[in-house]
């Protein structure tokens, strides 16, 4: 195999789980533009139908399903539905995320921090939990996770978010060898600053300049631009990777 049709999609049922914007959103385009059949998971159903607008756009089957992963009962019925419209699950990008931005620890109220852990760890283990059994019979799959520069560096604004990112690169760690026996492959992406609807505040804060000055590409970087990896890390081209944790971060991280 050579050239494109390593990084070729085609053929393939992938669910990205907030996939109606921001990051989310650029690796549903991505992962479509290879050819895959892609479905969305998303809270907002109006930001929801705007993405499926898109993927139908670019030609392949697609589907959009309303959902808050935090509704554990609504996990396996939302896969299910999948796999019935689009074909087996081979590809699953946990990507779905909120942060709360209290300040720190003194200030962070137990029930933000639930509702962070709840979105950003508990659904993660349970959709994988989840897309790995139907993986399984098939001896194949890609789970792909999305963690953070927080995954490595503390923060003191946002400690659940922190928690939650450091803990996903030893879920990936873990499901990788749990898994690699089944030729699924589990691996994580770690964007750096990437301009979203959930990092906007930032961009108004002081830290911005910091994070200017810090990072060697001298900018923020856009949504479309994670999702290269993604394709990699979802295609014939990663089938020996797995367990790591890829940064897209301008080079933030180096220095």
């Amino acid at each position: 195999m050579r050239g494109p049709a390593l990084f070729d999609l085609t053929g393939r049922v992938a669910v990205v789980t907030g996939g109606n914007g921001g990051i989310g959103r650029g690796i549903a385009l991505g992962l479509a533009l290879a050819g895959a059949a892609v479905a969305v998971l998303g809270r907002n159903d109006e930001k929801n139908q705007r993405v499926l607008s898109e993927l139908k756009a670019i030609g392949v089957p697609s589907m959009a399903v309303k959902l808050d992963v935090t509704n554990r009962a609504g996990l396996e019925p939302a896969l299910n539905k999948i796999e019935r419209e689009l074909g087996s699950l081979d590809i699953l990008v946990n990507n779905a995320g909120n942060v709360s931005l209290s300040g720190g620890v003194l200030n962070e109220k137990p029930e933000d921090w639930d509702g962070v852990i709840e979105t950003q760890l508990n659904s993660v283990f349970l959709l994988s939990k989840l897309a790995a059994k139907s993986m399984l019979t098939r001896k194949s799959g890609k789970i792909i996770n999305i963690a953070s520069m927080y995954s490595y560096f503390g923060s003191a604004l946002v400690p659940s978010y922190s928690a939650a990112k450091g803990a996903i690169v030893q879920l990936t760690k873990s499901m990788a060898i749990e898994l690699a026996p089944h030729n699924i492959q589990v691996n994580a992406i770690a964007p750096g600053w990437i301009e979203t609807d959930m990092t906007a505040p930032v961009k108004t804060m002081s830290l911005n300049d910091e994070i200017l000055a810090r990072t060697p590409a001298g900018r923020w970087g856009q949504a479309e631009e994670v999702a290269g990896t993604a394709v990699f890390l979802a295609s014939h081209a990663s089938d020996f990777v797995t367990g790591t944790t890829i940064r897209v971060d301008g080079g933030y991280a180096i220095r």
